[in-house]
Parts: C-alpha cells; sequence; structure tokens
C-alpha cells in the first residue's frame, strides 16, 4: 500500500515534467520566448558641438564625448520588441574652445585668447553619472541578434568632477570649475543595425549656471552631440 502511494506520486511528477518540458521545447521552436530581454551595455564616442556660443567663441582641437554603462529592458507588449530602458553609466566630456577661464581670489572669470600668449589650448572636462530613460522598438527576437533599432528618450547626468584647464608655452594650470551645474539634462536618439548606431544628444539646460558672462554676454553652451554607440548583449 505504502509502495503504490508512492508510485502514483512520482508517475504523476514525471508526467508533469515531461509535458512543461515538451511546452518550453514548442515554444523556443516557434521563437515565443516570454523571458526574453534585451538588457544591454553600451559603450559611446561622439563629438561635441556646442550652440549658444558669445560673439567670437570658437571650438577648437577635438571636443569629445565618452559614455559606457548598462540598461535594464521592460517590455511592454507580447512580442517584446517594444518596452522601455532605464539605465546607469559613466560619462566625460572634454569641450575645447578659445575661451580662458581663470579663478582669481576665489572669483571665476572668462576671457578670450590672445596671439601674444602662446596658449596651445584650453578645455572644460567634466565627469558625470548618467541615468538614461528610453523608449525602445526593434526588430529582434529571442533568436536574432542582428536586428534594427530606434531608441529615444531623455538623459539626466550628475556632474561629479568639472575643471576647466589651460595649457600654454610656459605650463598649464588648472581649478574645479564651479559655474558647471550638476544636473546637466537632454533628449537622447539612437538608431541603427546590429552593432553600429548613430547617437544623438541635445541639451535642454546650457552647460553653465545662470549669470555666468564673457563681456557682459551671457555664457550658455549647450550641448549637441553626433556619434556613435555600440550594445553588446
Amino acid at each position: 500500500m505504502f509502495l503504490r502511494r508512492l508510485i502514483i506520486p512520482v508517475c504523476i511528477f514525471f508526467l508533469l515534467q515531461v509535458k512543461a518540458q515538451n511546452m518550453v521545447d514548442s515554444r523556443a521552436v516557434k521563437g515565443l520566448d516570454n523571458t526574453y530581454l534585451e538588457d544591454q551595455f553600451y559603450a559611446g564616442l561622439a563629438y561635441n558641438f556646442i550652440t549658444d556660443l558669445p560673439a567670437n567663441v570658437v571650438l577648437r582641437n577635438l571636443s569629445y564625448n565618452l559614455r559606457f554603462g548598462f540598461v535594464k529592458d521592460l517590455p511592454l507588449n507580447a512580442q517584446r520588441n517594444f518596452g522601455l530602458g532605464v539605465g546607469f553609466g559613466y560619462d566625460v566630456n572634454s569641450y575645447y574652445t578659445n575661451m580662458v577661464a581663470e579663478e582669481i581670489n576665489g572669483d571665476i572669470g572668462y576671457r578670450l585668447t590672445l596671439p601674444t600668449e602662446n596658449i596651445n589650448r584650453t578645455k572644460l572636462e567634466t565627469h558625470a553619472v548618467e541615468f538614461p530613460l528610453e523608449i525602445r522598438w526593434r526588430t529582434s527576437n529571442s533568436e536574432d541578434y542582428k536586428f534594427w533599432r530606434i531608441y529615444g528618450g531623455v538623459k539626466s547626468s550628475y556632474v561629479f568632477s568639472r575643471r576647466s584647464k589651460t595649457v600654454s608655452d610656459s605650463g598649464s594650470s588648472s581649478f574645479s570649475n564651479t559655474d558647471v551645474r550638476n544636473w546637466q539634462h537632454g533628449l537622447t536618439l539612437s538608431f541603427g543595425y546590429n552593432t553600429w548606431n548613430i547617437q544623438l544628444f541635445y541639451a535642454l539646460n546650457p552647460l553653465l549656471e545662470d549669470g555666468v558672462t564673457l563681456n557682459t554676454e551671457p555664457i550658455a553652451l549647450r550641448p549637441l552631440r553626433v556619434g556613435v554607440v555600440f550594445y553588446i548583449l
């Protein structure tokens, strides 16, 4: 009697296991994977254009953006090709111009470089943690990793390091530039096929705080970035 009571549950258990495995195999064949996600690591490289420059201020050298991080995928439909992406990453920017930032007795001032100064370069460099939020559409599925994608959204970045640096024939000097806003916000768009994708970013707020001027003219410095971004599953 005891053996019979033991055998019956064991048989039922194995039958259920076989049925469940058959369902999984059938679903895999049809490409219906309810757990499929596009969680991704990303790395991007872009050129920093700057809009709203004061008169006579120009970009010089290679003003660049470098970023990398991770995005968690949150599908919103049964096909799992449309959803949200919430991420966290690191972002570094360098802006080269002909504008010198100087700190004198705790006050920060700005002026244009002079031809007689032999200044090689002046730059503003920022380091930040970024928090992207994306609406994501793609043609992918659980078995095809080469697909078209369009990701658009917003990104907020907290700047934890900001330095202005001047390099001349006689040496270099730098200081922490507190005129840079702590929080930077902007619109993002990336699109492409497979690994290679174009990325765009447009800042919603100026790089510097309100009230910062060059010869009484406001210095807004609103970044516009164009580059490439790579997604790694």
